[in-house]
């Protein structure tokens, strides 16, 4: 039997297609009120939400929802379907703690007040390409709220773009956004390297149901997903995390480690990250930055790790490299296709120039934000595998250089080669660069599920 990739994407919330590459972004908070007037208030926000369809001019704003668990439960959706979601999206990210090493200075106990008691229901986003759009968007979104009285604001994250010299960039300096990967029924073409890699070393979009709901994954089997069909089916789970980043820690060690280092600071946080600041994939170029190869869309992603296996050129535990492998494993990438993810979300607070003074208490970081049809088997597996744990990249208990919990106690080891310009080099006693302030785990409807949800005509049978 032959199953369609074909996707509706005037049923599919827009964020779930495709990174919007806005400069403005809110996150809305909420508290779900009473279910009947929470019912309400998504029939209002419907009419808003943004779609997959494709733009013929860029829109000023664009609108999502989502919600956690315990948000679908106070909409007093039918037990049997509650009890359709997969169990770690019934427990939630706080409950999970353990599983995604949240501890130390990461444990719930100490995330920001409005993730602490579960009263985030709901996710509602809004990216603007001005701060006036923004400012109005959100303003009709609040009055809708209040017209209902179907929900309460908890808390509005503010994130935005930071661009240094024309470039988008995150507070430790390095260009973002590349690498989100290709699936099946989207509308724009394969990437070269955002896929996965065909047997005679093309890429190729990875199958529609390893991120949307009701299609066929990698395995040719349909993820696990809640009833009814209706409800399930171009929907996603979303990952959200507020990722606090520690920038004067960051850029005091890579200074200090830097001048034991021939290549000297910037070749050394390459070897942290697996790519240079400018984005310069450090596996197709060592050395030095490349702008021309950034630039080309065919080449700044196209690279694989089958033939640097030892980490000469890209450190086997390097950021990007621990986030997606690609084919160091062997199997020509097979056992990494079920494990990728898409990522979205934004920075917040205000950058700092490297030649200014930065203190980490300072409100700044990363809006982390992951999509995929299996919170377990994708992102879960990611943080808790790939992330805190090296053992699958021969790492041992090494962790993420740059996102690992460290508690002052990790270490990352550059391989390096016979030559004396790119010698080996440990790294010890790591620091946290970044910690974790909160988060949970979301459910993206699509249309036709927002539909039912307000309308009250979720039914299991």
């Amino acid at each position: 039997m032959t199953v369609s990739t074909k996707i509706d994407v005037s049923d599919i919330q827009g964020f779930a297609l495709k990174g919007y590459n806005f400069s403005h972004a809110r996150y809305l908070l909420l508290e779900l009120l009473h279910p009947k007037d929470a019912q309400k208030f998504i029939g209002q926000i419907v009419k808003y939400i943004t779609t997959g369809e494709r733009w013929d001019e860029k829109p000023a704003t664009t609108v999502n929802i989502a919600f956690t668990y315990k948000g679908l439960v106070k909409l007093e959706l039918p037990g049997p379907t509650l009890l359709s979601f997969p169990v770690e999206f019934q427990q939630g990210m706080k409950a999970r703690a353990r599983i995604l090493y949240d501890t130390g200075k990461n444990v719930p106990e100490r995330w920001d007040p409005v993730w602490r008691d579960n009263r985030v229901h709901a996710w509602l986003a809004v990216n603007a390409q001005t701060p006036q759009a923004l400012e109005e968007r959100c303003a009709l979104l609040l009055r809708i709220m209040e017209e209902t009285a179907g929900a309460k604001l908890l808390q509005a994250q503010d994130a935005a773009a930071v661009f240094i010299d024309g470039d988008t960039k995150e507070h430790f300096g390095f260009t973002d956004g590349f690498g989100n990967p290709d699936f099946k029924g989207a509308e724009r073409g394969c990437v070269p390297g955002q896929g996965k890699l065909a047997k005679d070393g093309t890429w190729e979009a990875l199958a529609t149901g390893e991120f949307l709901l009701g299609y066929a994954d990698e395995a040719g089997e349909l993820p696990v997903a809640p009833i009814p069909h209706l409800l399930a089916r171009n929907g996603i789970f979303m990952v959200y995390r507020k990722l606090h980043q520690n920038v004067a820690t960051f850029r005091n060690y890579v200074e200090e480690q830097g001048r034991l280092y021939p290549g000297g600071k910037e070749k050394l946080a390459s070897k942290f990250m697996g790519r240079w600041r400018d984005g310069t994939p450090v596996e197709l170029s060592p050395d030095h930055p490349d702008p021309a190869l950034v630039a080309d869309d065919n080449r700044n992603t196209n690279f694989t790790y089958g033939n640097d296996l030892s980490g000469q050129r890209c450190p086997i535990g390097a950021h990007i490299r621990r986030g997606n492998p690609r084919d160091a494993f062997g199997f020509n990438g097979e056992l990494v296709n079920r494990r990728r993810i898409m990522r979205r979300g934004m920075p917040y607070g205000k950058y700092v120039p490297e030649d200014q003074p930065v203190r980490d208490e300072d409100e700044h970081g990363i809006i982390f934000i992951a999509l995929n049809a299996s919170l377990f088997r994708q992102f879960e597996f990611i943080q808790q595998q790939w992330i805190e744990y090296g053992n699958d990249l021969h790492q041992g208990n090494d962790k993420d250089p740059v996102i690992g919990n460290h508690e002052g106690k990790g270490k990352f080891v550059v391989q390096g080669t016979a030559d004396p310009q790119n010698p080996p080099l440990l790294c010890a006693h790591l620091p946290n660069f970044v910690e974790l302030r909160g988060g949970d785990y979301f459910f993206v409807p699509s249309l036709t599920a927002l539909q039912m949800m307000a309308s009250g005509t979720v039914d299991p049978r």
